[in-house]
């Protein structure tokens, strides 16, 4: 099994309420790498990327990474109209929620 199945089919199988923290876990990691962070600083989740000193190619890699890993297409203009990691996190909970429910047999 790829990763990408594997981060997917995992997020899947959680209750909905840890599907977001697993979602926030992995974008902080990847936020971190990004800005060059050591694990034990804090990342403030409500602060425009942009701002921590992120850059737009930086971002756009952090996007097809994790385009890659849940399986998802991400509209690129959400990353510049809801900068902070923590809309971002909310954008992908429902994101992956929707394919989710695509995903549903019909009732």
């Amino acid at each position: 099994m790829s990763d990408t199945n594997t981060t997917r089919e995992l997020l899947r199988e959680l209750p909905a309420h840890e599907v977001r923290e697993e979602i926030e876990a992995l974008v902080e990691e990847l936020f971190r790498d990004a800005l060059l962070m050591e694990a034990d600083e804090e990342l403030p989740l409500q602060v425009s990327y942009f701002d921590l000193g992120l850059t737009s190619l930086r971002l756009t890699r952090i996007k097809q990474q994790l385009e890659e890993l849940l399986d998802l297409s991400i509209n690129t203009n959400v990353l510049f109209n809801e900068p902070t990691v923590e809309q971002l996190v909310w954008y992908l909970t429902d994101l992956l929620a929707g394919a989710s429910a695509a995903h549903l047999p019909a009732q």
